[in-house]
């Protein structure tokens, strides 16, 4: 099947990503979904994924009890077009039905609930927009449709003692994927019933529909829609993902002189001090710095460029203004940032004491994870304008990911 009906702009999309799984087989004791995929965790990745199609109102996270801190860091780092459709996470159970059904019993209580629901592992990130179009389309048509793709190896079945007791035929089998797509009626009353039953385990949403007397449909998937499940899934992906970008590196540097005050601001975090830094906005040497790193990996002029000093709207300005803008840039290329790191020079303030609320306060604007960004600090052994404390200079590096064009 590779054409269905049109789905009319009123059809209500949602999508259910289930990411409550422990899946530690790849070897690290942190769950699969909330691993480092060339500077993105798989389950960001996913969530992208999903809400690349316009018609996907809506994203719901289904994700383990013990795992809320690891999920608001993941989605700091999203685009604000995807986080805007996020809605707040559901908790799943102790097995996969459990969570499917809890996420479905959320989506309900919403004040609009969904006409058809997209059901998606959280650790297949590759899911192209083509197919989750398919997915959309298939479940308007039929009501209940999965993505599948042809079987190459001849498969076996064995009972308790290892023996083959039949050969399937290749032409029958289909190894389904995810987004399984479904009208939303549907999959909630299959699940609700197939909960008041004891003795039932499905690991798919397919399988409950099926045993609830829903026919399935299969539609054409994706091989590049890998399933990450062993350390080897990982490097493939890994490989896979650094072919399509390279990495840039930017190196900024700024300098502010003091002047009579009472507090600076370093790294968006205000520290009280005998003096304040001159500057036409607020002076944030730090969120300077960075700033131009990052324009300088991309290739895109210096702070000064973007934001003029001779321009009034800019006078006292928050320095997070330049830094977010810097962001986006890196965004709308297509790119990512990987690693920040600054070294604050001076003699005074002391900066350690601060140092981990400058490094949240920067990963917050740049939608990093916190052990992305590096403060260091450093004297002049009161050699120089920072030795005779007359200012502050700061030095930054930026890593940046970005696609590589022909």
């Amino acid at each position: 099947m590779s054409s269905f009906l049109t789905v009319p702009d009123r059809i209500n999309v949602a999508a259910l990503i289930v990411a409550a799984g422990r899946g530690m087989r790849v070897g690290i004791d942190l769950p699969k979904q909330y691993l480092d995929l060339q500077g993105e965790t798989v389950l960001v990745r996913s969530i992208r994924a999903l809400a690349a199609d316009h018609r996907v109102r809506s994203i719901l996270c289904v994700i383990h009890p013990d795992d809320r801190a690891l999920y608001d860091s993941a989605i700091a780092s999203l685009d604000a077009a995807s986080a805007a459709r996020l809605l707040e996470p559901a908790y799943g159970g102790s097995t996969r039905q459990a969570s499917g059904h809890a996420g479905l019993e959320a989506l309900a209580a919403t004040s609009n609930p969904p006409d058809i629901v997209l059901v998606h592992d959280a650790a297949r990130p590759f899911a192209s927009p083509a197919l989750v179009g398919r997915s959309i389309e298939a479940a308007y048509a039929k009501g209940a449709a999965i993505p599948g793709v042809a079987v190459t190896d001849t498969i076996k079945r064995v009972d308790a003692q290892g023996q083959i007791t039949d050969t399937p035929p290749r032409r029958d089998l289909k190894a389904v994927q995810t987004p399984q797509a479904f009208r939303f009626d549907v999959l909630l009353k299959a699940h609700r019933s197939a909960a008041t039953q004891k003795g039932l385990d499905f690991t798919d949403d397919a399988a409950i529909a099926e045993w609830a007397g829903h026919p399935v449909h299969v539609f054409d998937g994706e091989l590049g829609n890998l399933k990450l499940t062993t350390a080897a899934d990982f490097a493939t992906a890994r490989e896979s993902s650094m072919g399509a970008s390279e990495t840039r590196t930017g190196i900024g540097y700024d300098v502010h002189a003091f002047e009579a005050g009472e507090a600076i601001i370093l790294g968006g975090v205000t520290l009280p001090h005998s003096h304040q830094l001159s500057g036409h906005s607020d002076a944030d040497v730090v969120l300077h710095a960075i700033t131009d790193a990052i324009f300088g990996a991309l290739a895109d002029g210096d702070i000064g460029s973007h934001f003029p000093p001779s321009d009034p709207q800019w006078r006292g300005a928050s320095s997070g203004i330049f830094l977010d803008y810097a962001v986006k840039r890196v965004k709308e290329r297509g790119g990512r940032i990987v690693h920040l790191d600054a070294t604050i020079i001076c003699e005074a303030p002391k900066i350690g004491p601060h140092r981990d609320a400058m490094r949240e306060s920067i990963a917050e604007i740049c939608g990093l994870t916190v052990d992305r960004v590096g403060i260091k600090a450093t004297t002049t052994e009161q050699l120089g304008f920072t030795g005779r404390r007359e200012g502050i200079a700061t030095q930054a590096i930026a890593t940046l990911s970005l696609p590589v064009k022909d």
